[in-house]
């Protein structure tokens, strides 16, 4: 396996190549940027007819990530541009009915604001807001996926776990231990130890139905929320979780990959917090955090192919990505984010002086 030396290199060519192939105005309004959601682009690709709202909340991390592994005037620029971007492109404010979607702007407009100085307080205000109206008491607490909806799940309370943990308010950490606890009664695998995907309720709200999907997406928010949160009874949570994925969800090490569309964003947001953990986890779980987000990220470069722009990264790390003929998973936006976050992960580690295990 490559050794974590020349992994913020690798990151930086990441990251050219998706603004080279993705990144263009909203309408041709100056001042505004979003990624379009497959290249090549057709004719609504480039009208941003398809809008990805929370793939562009993580292009916007992806690039906070770029501006603290080499910070840059540019970069900043590039960051208002996409903030207003989504603003535009969203047409009716900040938010939608997605309480998922929601979240992952909110935390990426923090990490803006507090990593950069791009502060937007209106839209943070919003979010949060919204968010915090979402919990119920229907299937024991937690907040909905969507608005008028009967399902609950860990994509969307995960994340908001996270922000509330994040924005350090009393009520909101209190909030965010809340959505665990909530999570940990309903939604553990007890066989592997891993969080299933979310609940169905009914109008009383009682539980009618459990769906028992494993994703690499749910196990890393609660993850994130876990380390966020850091008390020794949520990092051993978080240790548990580790465990679980590297037995479960990696194949020598290297994380699964769940397709294209949304599914390309699932072990990249992984890939992330479990870098978080590897540096901030109290628990020798941190060390396999780190090796799992070296593995992949040496996969992710070790089969890539080369585009226009740069490489391309496949949807499953482990094997050869291959040239897009048609539609086919490796043309989505969110593949190529997912790559870049692996490898913006490792390069976290690397400049903050993990070394993989020599195991």
């Amino acid at each position: 396996m490559t050794t974590p030396m020349i992994l913020s290199a690798r990151a930086g060519v990441a990251e050219r190549a998706v603004e080279s192939r993705h990144l263009r105005r909203v309408w041709g309004l100056p001042g505004t940027v979003l990624g379009v959601v497959a290249w090549p682009p057709d004719w609504r690709g480039r009208a941003h007819a398809r809008f990805g709202y929370w793939w562009q909340a993580h292009l916007l991390d992806c690039v906070v990530d770029a501006q603290l592994r080499s910070p840059r005037p540019a970069r900043v620029a590039l960051l208002k541009r996409l903030v207003r971007g989504i603003r535009v492109r969203n047409l009716t404010g900040w938010t939608n009915d997605y309480y998922d979607d929601v979240a992952w702007l909110g935390l990426a407009l923090l990490r803006a604001e507090r990593e950069v100085g791009i502060a937007r307080p209106k839209a943070l205000a919003a979010i949060t807001d919204q968010l915090r109206a979402g919990w119920t008491d229907h299937g024991g607490g937690g907040i909905w996926w969507r608005r008028n909806d009967d399902f609950k799940n860990v994509p969307a309370n995960g994340p908001a776990a996270i922000l509330f943990a994040r924005l350090g308010e009393r009520a909101d950490l209190g909030r965010a231990r809340s959505i665990v606890d909530w999570v940990e009664e309903c939604l553990v695998d007890p066989e592997t130890g891993l969080l299933w995907d979310g609940l169905h309720v009914h109008p009383d709200g009682s539980v009618r139905e459990v769906e028992k999907n494993l994703y690499t997406y749910c196990q890393g928010v609660v993850l994130g929320a876990c380390v966020e949160l850091g008390s020794a009874r949520y990092q051993d949570k978080a240790a548990r979780i580790i465990a679980g994925v590297d037995k479960h969800l990696a194949t020598d090490g290297v994380l699964r990959g769940h397709g294209g569309g949304d599914g390309g964003l699932f072990s990249g947001i992984l890939a992330r917090y479990l870098a978080q953990a590897a540096l901030r986890l109290d628990r020798p779980e941190a060390a396999r955090a780190a090796d799992l987000v070296f593995r992949s990220a040496d996969a992710v470069w070790s089969n890539r192919t080369a585009v226009v722009s740069g490489p391309l990264f496949g949807p499953e790390w482990s094997e050869p990505a291959v040239k897009p003929a048609g539609p086919g998973p490796a043309r989505d936006l969110s593949v190529q984010l997912g790559g870049w976050m692996a490898l913006e992960a490792a390069a976290l580690l690397e400049r903050s002086g993990v070394t993989p295990s020599q195991g």
